[in-house]
């Protein structure tokens, strides 16, 4: 989450005039991650999630999210649900941007997840899985492997400048990528968060209490959500990888969802390209983010830290699983 476009106190008045929550107590902006602008919101009726759909959202695909969410707590998976206004819309515009109120989830995001957490955000990626599976609309995934050599077109030079050589490796590992069936479409496929990073998961002590921030979901491979997450949560702060946490999320997510023996054979591709999207769209963030957007630009460099861990890879057993 992050706050790219300033709402003043006159335009969110007129905003919640069409929508039955009272009237704003506290307005704030959401300074973590990198895509939307998002503000918590308190209302003389609750509490609240605005967000402001900029940059990679693509208007169109946003009746997709709301669907998908919608769908999910149906389902029995705990997430937000957009609020309606008035007129039966939940998706409205503010300051001439596409936005949303969504329901405020209870629990924290944890800042350096414990073993036991890692195991409950296994299990709760699986069941977001399951509860997605008869959901009857697809999305491509406009950051899958297909646009990652354009995201890396003309960025050597600021990989270079971040770390001396760092441009040749990128370009080793997409050719890799290319010359490898792992993540094509012969994996099982279906509804995927694509972005379930710590500050996207909520916990109460060590249990998982649901998700948030589903506009990167798409239809793509089940376990190329799992290889997101490794890479999300089983690295400790100083860059080292935490074998336990791996573990435990593959376990974790096992004991809902068995992985499939090519799936197993995938895995280390599937980290070393999830590693490669969030490696790529973090050095476009870094050079290219507004100065006075109120935002925190993620570090480029730490995925370049997990692809070397990912290149040597040979099998899921080098993270844990079985």
């Amino acid at each position: 989450m992050a706050v790219y476009t300033n709402v003043s106190d006159d335009a969110l008045a007129a905003f919640l005039a069409e929508y039955d929550l009272g009237e704003a107590v506290a307005f704030k902006g959401i300074a973590e991650g990198v895509e939307n602008s998002n503000y918590y919101l308190e209302t003389t009726k609750g509490r609240f999630i605005l967000t402001l759909f900029e940059k990679r959202a693509d208007p169109a695909d946003l009746p997709y999210f709301i669907a998908l969410n919608q769908h999910l707590a149906a389902n029995g998976f705990s997430c937000p649900l957009p609020v309606a206004a008035s007129d039966g819309q939940a998706l409205r515009k503010l300051v001439e941007r596409p936005a949303v109120i969504i329901t405020f989830l209870q629990g924290l995001s944890p800042r350096v997840p414990s073993a036991a957490q890692c195991r409950q955000l296994g299990m709760g990626l699986a069941q977001l899985h399951q509860a997605a599976t008869d959901f009857e609309q697809t999305r491509r995934n406009d950051l899958g492997p297909a646009s990652w050599p354009s995201l890396w077109n003309g960025r050597a030079a600021n990989a270079d400048a971040l770390q001396t050589g760092l441009a040749d490796k990128i370009d080793q590992d997409l050719a890799q990528i290319r010359t490898t069936a792992s993540l094509s479409d012969t994996l099982p496929r279906g509804t995927i968060h694509a972005d379930l990073f710590p500050d996207n998961a909520f916990f109460l002590g060590d249990r998982f209490t649901g998700a948030i921030d589903f506009y990167f979901a798409c239809t793509d491979a089940l376990a190329y959500d799992v290889a997101i997450c490794v890479n999300a949560w089983a690295f400790e702060p100083d860059g080292a990888f935490n074998f336990s946490k791996a573990r435990n999320l593959i376990a974790g997510y096992e004991s809902v969802r068995p992985l499939q023996d090519d799936e197993k054979s995938a895995f280390p591709t599937l980290c070393l390209g999830a590693a490669l999207r969030f490696f790529l769209t973090r050095l476009i963030d870094w050079t290219d983010t507004p100065a006075d957007a109120l935002v925190k630009p993620k570090d480029p460099l730490e995925y370049a830290a997990r692809l070397r861990f990912h290149r040597p890879a040979k099998s899921i057993a080098d993270y844990g699983g079985a």
